[in-house]
């Protein structure tokens, strides 16, 4: 698991998904389904282009911006200021402190043994963003989980149709490249039915 800030596999994983459905939506299904020439194929051209731009783009801000720093001042406002830091997290009161960060936080706000240090607001640390989800990032994670869902299912829809009006020389079962592309990567693994694989290895 790499350190926040920098680019990880997971998240090579997730850009390398958002360019495949991009590619298998806009130059394989719509081109099948509508034709990419046509005023309804670049009307959804543009419309899945722009919603795949904002995917990469709330994806981009959700990776790299701060969840939210506890400042190192940060002093909880209590009655009894000469109250020990030992008295930590106290059963019924909101006086809280980091002994790995050596000081307070307030409440909310946890240690992330992966980002080492407390963040506020602190949901989650996402390892597809290689960062944790706090105060500051929430929002923008959330705007890209929505995103991103509504671009699968329209990818779906398109794909769908896509499929429904392929020609027939290209319908599921054929040999054409942009058919084994559309349909389930399990087929590239199918033999042809005359042929064992003792055959292929010959």
């Amino acid at each position: 698991m790499g350190r926040p800030g920098y680019v990880t596999v997971p998240i090579l994983t997730v850009l390398a998904a958002i360019g495949y459905v991009y590619y298998t939506t806009v130059f394989l299904a719509i081109p099948a389904w509508l034709g990419l020439t046509t005023a309804a194929g670049g009307a959804n051209a543009a419309a899945f282009t722009a919603l795949a731009a904002a995917c990469v783009a709330t994806y981009a801000v959700a990776v790299s911006r701060d969840p939210g720093r506890v400042p190192a001042s940060f002093v909880p406002d209590v009655e009894d200021a000469e109250s020990p830091i030992h008295e930590i997290k106290r059963k019924g009161s909101d006086l809280r402190y980091c002994q790995k960060c050596s000081h307070y936080k307030p409440p909310r706000a946890h240690h992330c043994r992966v980002c080492k240090r407390c963040v506020l607001r602190m949901d989650h640390h996402c390892i597809w963003i290689n960062n944790c989800v706090g105060h500051e990032n929430y929002k923008i994670f959330l705007v890209f989980i929505l995103y991103a869902v509504i671009a699968c299912f329209y990818s779906m829809v398109l794909i769908i149709g896509g499929a429904m009006h392929l020609p027939k020389d290209e319908q599921p079962g054929s040999d054409s490249p942009r058919t084994s592309i559309v349909s389930s990567p399990g087929r590239m693994f199918q033999l042809p039915a005359n042929q064992t694989p003792t055959e292929i290895l010959v």
